[in-house]
């Protein structure tokens, strides 16, 4: 089953109109490569491809004659031919490009530096909630928002596609990005990240579990993040005098890749799970975060001392807006959201739930299913 991405497709195609090159960036099976092929590329080159591996050793004999648009997948194997694009898309006009690369902080350095002013990076990520059909969306939450996952014919054969993925990722991803730490210690680590999941991390904590350094640990963390596994939610800072958290939360993006991290293989199992409601939280926030429009780093969690919190925080047109999830079936007010909308002075907090009704906790505090967000978000 192939499913159209609206969204993510026009959000790419605007790219692809005005940049020479366009870069689709994400973690590996995300659907990359099924995606820039609906554009129709005049010609494709996949350097997993031994013979366009080979061809692509004098890239200027092979694209200098080529029109329209030409993808290149898996442009990491290859970061040589960076210079030669940027000379490319200087020199012949009639010829664009769209470059896939798994994400790592390295190959976006390496491609900004050399194509400053001519490419766009668009994440992409797994499947969004308005892409699905009513008979997927009861699946997602468990399996997550990767294609294969999502899309396998039962729960036992999504567990295995993401045991699979985890194993490809830690054997052979991270070990390439500079972690060196052997494959099932690498495991290990993402473990205990999942553990984390929800909560604000402590660098110094996973440092002595695993006999490393403060900067070590922040280091891995900075490549997990870098390549799309985790998602690091920075403490909100601005214009408030009280004493504020100052350290990230930390979530795996992925519900599924959580859930097979924590080694809950079920629907059932996870329902029974002392971290369902992390769980879920971390699901809505990705829910939430891609329906807002809003890029990685305007996205924060407000947390005092005190004892005051939200989930979410972010600013639009001057003002700001909040969301807390909570994983129950009627959410009340409660003293903290009404100390944080006072704190920050928000526009509008949507409590995010799990439920159907759509109900006001306040003027400007709102019960709002999560299945009921719309694909871009209307202030």
């Amino acid at each position: 089953m192939i499913l159209d991405r609206k969204y993510d497709k026009h959000e790419i195609h605007k790219r692809i109109n005005y940049y020479s090159v366009t870069a689709i960036v994400g973690p590996r099976q995300s659907g990359k490569t099924t995606l820039a092929k609906m554009f129709s590329p005049d010609s494709i080159f996949d350097l997993e491809n031994p013979v366009d591996y080979n061809a692509l050793e004098n890239p200027l004999l092979q694209l200098n004659q080529k029109k329209g648009l030409i993808v290149i997948d898996e442009i990491q194997r290859k970061p040589d031919l960076f210079p030669v694009l940027r000379y490319l898309c200087d020199t012949n006009h009639e010829i664009k490009f769209c470059i896939l690369g798994s994400a790592s902080p390295d190959l976006i350095k390496k491609a900004s530096e050399s194509l400053a002013g001519r490419i766009s990076y668009y994440v992409l990520l797994g499947f969004r909630k308005e892409d699905l059909p009513e008979e997927l969306l009861q699946h997602y939450h468990f399996r997550g928002g990767f294609p294969r996952s999502l899309l396998a014919p039962d729960d036992e054969t999504s567990n295995q596609w993401r045991k699979d993925y985890i194993q490809a990722y830690v054997e052979r991803d991270i070990p390439q990005l500079g972690v060196k730490l052997a494959p099932y210690s690498v495991l290990k680590f993402c473990q205990m990240i999942a553990h984390y999941h929800g909560n604000i991390i402590n660098l110094s904590e996973i440092a002595r579990s695993f006999g490393i350094s403060d900067t070590t640990v922040r280091h891995y963390v900075e490549i997990l993040s870098g390549t799309y596994i985790v998602r690091l939610l920075q403490p909100w800072y601005k214009n408030i005098k009280k004493r504020l958290v100052k350290r990230p939360k930390i979530y795996i993006r992925d519900s599924g890749i959580l859930h097979s991290l924590l080694m809950i293989d079920s629907k059932e199992a996870l329902s029974r799970h002392p971290k369902i409601g992390a769980s879920w939280e971390g699901f809505a926030l990705e829910v939430v975060s891609r329906a807002i429009g809003k890029p990685d780093y305007e996205l924060y969690f407000y947390s005092v001392h005190s004892g005051a919190e939200l989930d979410l925080v972010w600013e639009h047109d001057g003002r700001i807006w909040g969301c807390e999830f909570k994983f129950s079936d009627a959410p009340v007010l409660t003293r903290s959201m009404q100390q944080a909308v006072e704190d920050l002075q928000i526009e509008k907090l949507w409590v995010i739930y799990p439920g159907n009704r759509h109900y006001k906790l306040l003027e400007n505090i709102e019960v709002v299913p999560l299945h009921s967000i719309p694909p871009v978000w209307s202030y």
